[in-house]
């Protein structure tokens, strides 16, 4: 049997047992008025989706989310290198980054409120500063994490600073950049949740914030069972555009002593001269 059935096999099996335990505390342990079972919940969730409620807020929610990652992203990968790449640039972040770090996304959402207002423009921001962080810790350590022996390979073989960097360094550090932007994305679906039960018009957090209000507690469960499944999806998807970015990487190990990728020009093996033997 493939490993790919395999995998949605497991995935059936592990969310049906979950279903099962759900009716049955619904159903003898809590009740239903506080815990609807899951029927309940997919029937609400199917006339939210037909009148449009829902595709509403997910849009809105994924819309934040994309931006503020990929924004975070972009920052976060040059500054990261940079740490790693430069000690001078490392001393000059690196108490900047440490402090910053450890104020989470939640405590500045009124921050962030006061300087964009509840519009788009707060929960962005938030996403960028919970992705940001993440992403120039996991950089920087991959590119400490570089093997001297490579980087000393490549020069004796006569490479460049910017070579080694662009054929050495980067494609090592690849595995690390992914990894942390994996982490940061797990945290923009908590970050945006928190945001939007605060200050925003709509999406999945002010759902969430509008039916306690009402007491609808089966509509606050098809946004929380939309929200686990829109994160479980993005994580299968990201990891599955990992490993085809990183397949030519480990295939290509070994094959050039600068470790680079199975589809890049091998730029470090020595080029005959018009005196050397070919």
């Amino acid at each position: 049997m493939p490993a790919s059935i395999r995998s949605v096999g497991v995935y059936l099996v592990g969310f049906a047992s979950l279903f099962l335990i759900w009716h049955a505390a619904a159903t003898w342990i809590v009740g239903s008025v506080l815990f609807p079972p899951p029927w309940q919940v997919v029937l609400k969730g199917i006339e939210l989706a037909q009148d449009g409620t829902l595709w509403e807020q997910v849009s809105a929610s994924l819309g934040r989310i994309a931006s503020g990652f990929v924004g975070g992203s972009l920052i976060g990968i040059p500054i990261g290198l940079a740490i790693g790449s430069f000690p001078l640039v490392r001393r000059l972040l690196e108490p900047y980054t440490e402090f910053l770090r450890f104020i989470p996304a939640t405590a500045m959402i009124t921050v962030a409120v006061i300087w964009f207002g509840i519009g788009e423009g707060s929960k962005i921001f938030l996403i960028i500063y919970t992705t940001v962080f993440i992403v120039i810790l996991n950089t920087a350590a991959g590119v400490s994490a570089v093997a001297p022996n490579k980087i000393r390979a490549a020069r004796s073989l006569g490479a460049g600073p910017g070579q080694v960097f662009f054929f050495v360094a980067l494609p090592a550090t690849m595995p690390y950049i992914l990894t942390g932007m994996r982490l940061a994305m797990a945290n923009s679906f908590v970050t945006i949740i928190a945001a939007e039960l605060v200050a925003a018009n709509n999406g999945l957090g002010r759902m969430i914030w509008d039916s306690r209000m009402y007491m609808l507690v089966d509509q606050i469960f098809v946004a929380l069972v939309v929200l686990g499944f829109l994160g479980f999806t993005a994580d299968r998807l990201y990891l599955r555009i990992r490993r085809a970015l990183l397949a030519g990487n480990l295939r290509g190990r070994g094959s050039c002593a600068s470790g680079c990728w199975r589809w890049r020009w091998c730029w470090a093996r020595p080029r005959p001269t018009p005196n050397s033997p070919r």
